[in-house]
């Protein structure tokens, strides 16, 4: 059985562990698919990230907080070469990825689902080929903004696992947000940012698939950003 979860999580930087009831092909997939894809920290990491998939790659890449996992299926299953770390604490997110996969099994996928940061802690230094971070909470209210995933704290560990040339990518349809990772990242001085030109943060990256937080800002009149950064 999945372990349980408190509704309200300690962490500093998402919020609720659960939503809606889960269907049961969705706790099914929990119970029999997701212990196939967890990695487990107890484990030391492996001195070569790419031993981590079932499939031979030859780069790793990270999406923190994928949510209903519409980009990060996508990206593994346009390209089977590339090893992909998922990670969302959200159970229902985790059951909705957990149960597709259950359908159509990913050797070069592999998840996490609790916070991101003890997963950044844990991984080889320079082990990275990019980090992706689309749509965090926002935390808009002012007393809340220590808690936003972007920080120094962060990307200073970005930074640790980031390989030399490899990309943070961030998405965010919150002007503020947008912002304030911008000047997060400028002051930070381990990151340089990719824009030459509007379309370089107004266009979507390039084969972006979507996603639904993204659907549902652009419904609401939000235009979204798209933020590239790349580690010095």
């Amino acid at each position: 059985m999945p372990d349980k979860r408190a509704e309200r999580a300690s962490e500093s930087f998402f919020g609720r562990r659960r939503g809606k009831a889960l269907r049961p092909g969705q706790v099914a997939a929990l119970e029999s698919v997701l212990p196939r894809y967890r990695i487990d920290l107890a484990e030391s990491p492996p001195d070569r990230l790419a031993a981590l998939f079932e499939a031979p790659v030859s780069s790793v890449r990270l999406e923190i907080g994928f949510g209903g996992g519409e980009h990060l299926l996508h990206e593994a299953r346009a390209h089977p070469e590339i090893g992909f770390i998922g990670v969302e604490p959200f159970v229902n997110g985790m059951a909705k990825v957990m149960a597709m996969v259950a359908r159509e099994p990913l050797a070069n996928l592999r998840v996490y689902d609790d916070d991101a940061t003890r997963l950044l802690d844990w991984l080889p230094p320079a082990s990275l080929d990019g980090i992706d971070l689309f749509y965090p909470d926002p935390w808009p209210k002012k007393r809340h903004w220590k808690r936003r995933f972007v920080g120094k704290a962060n990307l200073d560990r970005f930074a640790r696992v980031l390989k030399p040339g490899a990309m943070f990518r961030f998405a965010s349809d919150i002007d503020s947000y947008v912002n304030w990772t911008l000047l997060a990242c400028r002051h930070h001085g381990a990151f340089e940012w990719e824009a030459r030109q509007a379309a370089d943060w107004n266009e979507p990256y390039p084969g972006w698939p979507g996603t639904r937080y993204e659907a549902k800002a652009l419904r609401e009149g939000r235009r979204p950003a798209y933020l590239t950064f790349k580690r010095l």
